[in-house]
């Protein structure tokens, strides 16, 4: 479907099937605002994500402030997960809807909100069971570096891609219908949320200075 449409953008043909012209929907790339948007999303993230775990001792990386509280290897591990399952359902599953340009008018919440909203750690959230964290990764070291792969993968998708994000959509439980472009963005925010829940473990009283 995918090499259809961008057959279509290109050429812009009219389909001929059984005899019968059929308009074949326009291709509609990102424009270079939105790229630019994300990108820069996605880079500030990543940067604070990254300043917040370098140089971590072995008692920073596992340190819990309560029994029922993440460590900062917990939450890197549960950032680096989400990387690929947000993105992944964007590319993946958002993108195998039909494009309905008409649900525009159900989205209730801008970009911006998106990047606002998100990272406001007042209302938690239960993490879905494919990206809690589970020690997937041997050393936290590990998890960081997949995350960083995973970023600069989803940075090079925004700055090329020719899918049409914007007209294809999938609801968010909280958020409500959210467009592939919008489920890209929440995956950034969603960096900063978890990097903001690093820098509460790292402000406990008890966290080891070393």
């Amino acid at each position: 479907m995918k090499n259809l449409l961008l057959w279509t953008a290109v050429f812009g043909f009219t389909a001929q099937i059984h005899g019968v012209a059929q308009d074949t929907p326009a291709v509609k790339p990102l424009t270079q605002h939105d790229r630019d948007f994300a990108i820069a999303s996605m880079q500030a993230t990543r940067k604070i994500f990254l300043d917040s775990v370098a140089g971590l001792s072995p008692e920073q990386w596992n340190f819990k402030a309560a029994p029922d509280r993440w460590s900062i290897a917990e939450c890197a591990e549960h950032i680096a997960l989400s990387e690929d399952f947000i993105s992944g359902l964007a590319k993946n599953q958002v993108m195998k809807t039909p494009a309905t340009p008409e649900k525009r008018q159900e989205v209730k919440v801008t970009d911006q909100e998106i990047l606002d909203k998100t990272p406001d750690r007042r209302q938690k959230f239960k993490a879905p069971e494919p990206i809690a964290p589970k020690k997937t990764f041997a050393e936290p070291d590990q998890a960081v570096a997949h995350f960083k792969e995973s970023r600069d993968k989803n940075i090079e998708y925004i700055e090329t891609t020719q899918d049409d994000l914007r007209d294809h959509f999938l609801p968010h439980p909280a958020f409500g219908p959210l467009d592939g472009y919008q489920w890209l963005l929440l995956m950034s925010a969603h960096t900063e949320r978890h990097t903001l829940q690093i820098l509460e473990v790292k402000a406990d009283p008890k966290f080891p200075k070393s």
